[in-house]
């Protein structure tokens, strides 16, 4: 079988990778065991150095790393950039902090002496998804590869080309052989690589089918998962908000990576009394956004990824309007291209209410008080994050408890940080990524006691 990566701009093919037999699955399955028993007795800090050299690489070389990215799924170059920055910086963090979050935990019981250890598990299977290619493995391989654990990476097939690149920077950083392995398999071999004895653990960012498919499989074989999966973010604005600042935060929360991102807001839940000045000037700041060629400098919105994931946000779009959404801006599609486009009067059961909208698509909900919004940000079976914009800020403080989401961000985006935990709750998934917590999520914290 051959996969193509196809520039969803224009439709050129960026490269043809072929996948690997399943001879070349096992046999690679079989090195990460291998590499595992010697690579978890390398030095902690040495494992640490190599994790610093390639945060290095990524930073001197960014402008290849970044193209890569817009070719294969339609990223702005300026964001791509971005994205590979983001991932030296997360390289960074761990190298600094891995001594810290894996020393022992010395606990008082009546033993002697009796404290948690942090022993690495073994192979790691990484899912991930296209719409960071780069970031997403790395805020993954990072405290997993430091913590002398190994890693197989099955990205999605449209962003091959980035993973071939990512597995040569931990290559040429001086990783060992069977450390970092990248797989280019359909998806119809995950449960063999799940089965297999080498994989100890599984963790996915896609969607919430995938995540569905992939956490009965590990079930099965009773293999740890943690899942990252859909969003339907709102983002509330407060009748005291600065109307301004608050446009400017939701114009990035919604826009950046062209809408295609779980943690994006998709829902903009606003009072009354602000309703129209914040549908007015985001619909204008929107309107001016500059679309085209994700490679020249200046464009801000690209194509979708893939030219099907365009015509579901039109599908979404198209049905929303016929249930009584206002399209108060763009609604067109061509090609692998969606207009950003805004919708007035969004209500519940609208599918710009009601499902993730993975595109450049912002819905406008309209409320009378403060409870009727954190009410209708609860009616998701998403749970990633919510955005509040006020200037009571100790008010606003107060809700964080009324709030089922993995997150809440006031006056800023919802977005991962290497130094805060991230992940969601409902149907959004489970377990945490960055921060120690992330590091922790493939470990074996052991126990031990001593009389």
């Amino acid at each position: 079988m051959e996969f193509k990566s196809i520039n969803p701009y224009n439709g050129t093919i960026v490269g043809t990778y072929t996948a690997e037999t399943d001879e070349g699955v096992s046999k690679k399955l079989d090195d990460a065991e291998i590499a595992f028993k010697s690579w978890r007795k390398v030095p902690l800090q040495k494992r640490a150095e190599m994790m610093v050299k390639a945060g290095e690489i990524l930073k001197e070389n960014v402008e290849e790393y970044a193209k890569m990215i817009s070719l294969e799924m339609g990223k702005p170059l300026s964001e791509s950039r971005a994205e590979v920055n983001k991932c030296a910086t997360v390289c960074d963090y761990y190298a600094k902090n891995a001594e810290k979050f894996l020393a022992d935990e010395i606990i008082e019981t009546d033993a002697r002496k009796s404290f948690v250890r942090h022993d690495p598990i073994g192979a790691v299977l990484a899912i991930m998804p296209w719409n960071f290619p780069f970031w997403q493995v790395f805020r993954f391989a990072a405290p997993t590869l430091i913590a002398g654990n190994v890693a197989i990476l099955k990205h999605a097939p449209n962003v091959f080309g980035c993973a071939e690149q990512i597995e040569a920077i931990f290559k040429k950083s001086g990783f060992p052989e069977g450390v970092f392995q990248n797989l280019i398999v359909h998806h119809d071999k995950t449960e063999t690589i799940i089965a297999h004895d080498a994989t100890k653990a599984i963790t996915l960012t896609g969607s919430e089918r995938a995540g569905a498919a992939v956490a009965q499989i590990s079930g099965k074989y009773i293999k740890k998962t943690l899942l990252e999966l859909g969003g339907n973010n709102a983002f509330i604005v407060w009748d005291d908000a600065d109307i301004d600042k608050a446009v400017a935060t939701a114009l990035k929360a919604r826009m950046l990576n062209c809408g295609q991102s779980c943690i994006a807001a998709k829902r903009f839940i606003l009072m009354e009394n602000i309703y129209e000045e914040f549908v007015s000037k985001f619909t204008v700041a929107v309107k001016n956004l500059k679309s085209g060629n994700p490679l020249e400098d200046g464009v801000q919105v690209g194509p979708l990824a893939r030219k099907d994931l365009a015509d579901q946000l039109q599908e979404q779009v198209r049905k929303s309007i016929e249930m009584g959404a206002e399209l108060l801006l763009g609604g067109k599609q061509n090609g692998a291209y969606h207009e950003p486009t805004v919708l007035g009067n969004v209500k519940p059961g609208m599918p710009a209410f009601s499902e993730e909208t993975f595109g450049p698509l912002a819905a406008m909900i309209k409320v009378k008080t403060i409870e009727e919004a954190f009410e209708l940000s609860e009616q998701s079976r998403y749970g990633l994050g919510v955005t509040v914009c006020t200037t009571n800020i100790e008010k606003a403080l107060e809700y964080a408890g009324e709030v089922s989401d993995g997150a809440y961000f006031i006056n800023e985006l919802v977005k991962s940080d290497p130094r805060l935990p991230f992940g969601g709750e409902k149907r959004s998934g489970y377990g945490r990524e960055l921060s120690k917590d992330g590091m922790m999520e493939f470990m074996n914290r052991k126990t031990v006691y001593v009389k």
